[in-house]
């Protein structure tokens, strides 16, 4: 018993310490880090009746020790709780300072939704095909309001969704839950497709989105959605879409723009990646961006994919969300474009959450999560709105 209480213990101390560092570049270590980070409040129950039964069971030397290294895990696990708490009481007033006050806004953290989730009625959804190029077919998936409708109904604004996967993987299907939480709030969602390296290197991609919103703005009648408030939404490989495409093409639909834990500035993630990390992300940029930027050419098609090097003053504003303890994309990226936002006055805030990792949003429910939806439903209703009170002046 006292071996086992010990080792359930260090296993707890050793799982929270993913909370505090950046884990280990395996695949598997960034994925317990999600874990750790986004569920930990919920694994502390373990070290807890670890500690509770140590104290039951053992005596003298054992049951300090498993107490102490208990008291650690807890700790570790919390911290993303206390964090996003502390994090919770500013954030509000950050956002409105940011873009606008926003009318009636929920709690950014409640502790209800830790602890149960939050149930969300399912959207309909329909799959369209918006590009053709030879055989391939590129899909959308268009999730209307999960209510009402028909021809009285408003239109709405709609946001695009742009997956991740490292440029070479992932699919439009990806974290589909949130889709439909954008829908409850009043927004209709278009989760894009896109070709996908090395069968197609950039801009195939920008070209891709650019069809789309365009198919979009098209079919906007049908649709139920309005053309003049489109925002982009992109996550991992996708944030570093979502701004390349939305400072790039300076398309007067594109309201706002959300970027997830990406990078936005390609010949700067080019110095910066490794063979040996999880993803190879050499690999990933070589084959997205055609091979490394060693010639003129090459350096502007980086730049060209660059959100950081396209920016202007009249770009849409923007909402960046990063972890610090991301492993895949180093937080440095979402930092260094708020410094150019800040620099050209473009409306913006950075989200950045001290013991978060890469995909941290997969438990929308969790700290992150939570925070994270905070901030893009204020943000979406700021910039929609102002978009809207625009044009009917």
């Amino acid at each position: 018993m006292c071996w086992l209480l010990l080792s359930l213990a260090v296993a707890s101390a050793v799982l929270s310490l993913l909370n505090w560092r950046p884990a280990p570049h395996y695949a598997w270590a960034w994925k317990t880090a999600i874990l750790a980070g986004e569920y930990g409040h919920r694994l502390a129950l373990l070290p807890l009746a670890t500690a509770l039964a140590a104290g039951g069971w053992l005596d003298g030397g054992w049951r300090l020790a498993v107490w102490g290294v208990s008291a650690l895990a807890l700790a570790g696990l919390l911290r993303p709780v206390c964090g996003a708490w502390r994090l919770a009481r500013r954030l509000p007033r950050a956002l409105d300072d940011a873009f606008g006050p926003r009318r009636e806004p929920p709690p950014p953290l409640a502790a209800g939704r830790l602890l149960a989730g939050r149930a969300v009625k399912p959207a309909a959804m329909r799959t369209e095909v918006f590009a053709r190029h030879g055989g391939t077919e590129l899909a959308l998936d268009f999730y209307g309001p999960a209510s009402g409708g028909g021809a009285a109904a408003p239109p709405r604004p709609c946001v695009m969704v742009i997956h991740g996967g490292g440029w070479d993987g992932g699919d439009r299907r990806q974290l589909a839950d949130w889709n439909h939480r954008l829908v409850a709030e009043g927004y209709a969602v278009a989760a894009v497709s896109y070709r996908l390296a090395p069968a197609w290197v950039w801009p195939a991609q920008r070209e891709d989105l650019a069809a789309a919103l365009g198919w979009i703005r098209s079919r906007a009648s049908e649709l139920g959605v309005d053309p003049a408030r489109l925002v982009l939404l992109g996550r991992s490989a996708g944030g570093q879409l979502a701004t390349a495409v939305g400072y790039g093409l300076a398309d007067s639909s594109v309201c706002g723009v959300i970027a997830l834990y990406g990078p936005h500035d390609m010949p700067f993630a080019w110095s910066v990646s490794r063979e040996d990390d999880a993803l190879n992300s050499i690999k990933l940029i070589r084959q997205y961006l055609g091979g490394p930027p060693d010639t003129p050419e090459a350096r502007a098609r980086y730049e060209s994919a660059s959100g950081q090097l396209l920016a202007r003053p009249d770009s849409p504003p923007t909402l960046l969300i990063h972890g610090r303890l991301d492993t895949l994309a180093w937080y440095r990226h979402s930092e260094r474009l708020a410094v150019r936002l800040r620099e050209l006055g473009i409306r913006h805030y950075h989200l950045e959450l001290p013991w978060a990792t890469h995909a941290f949003d997969y438990n929308p429910d969790g700290p992150g999560g939570q925070l994270a939806d905070h901030a893009i439903r204020h943000f979406l209703q700021a910039v929609t709105r102002s978009r809207l009170s625009r044009a009917d002046e």
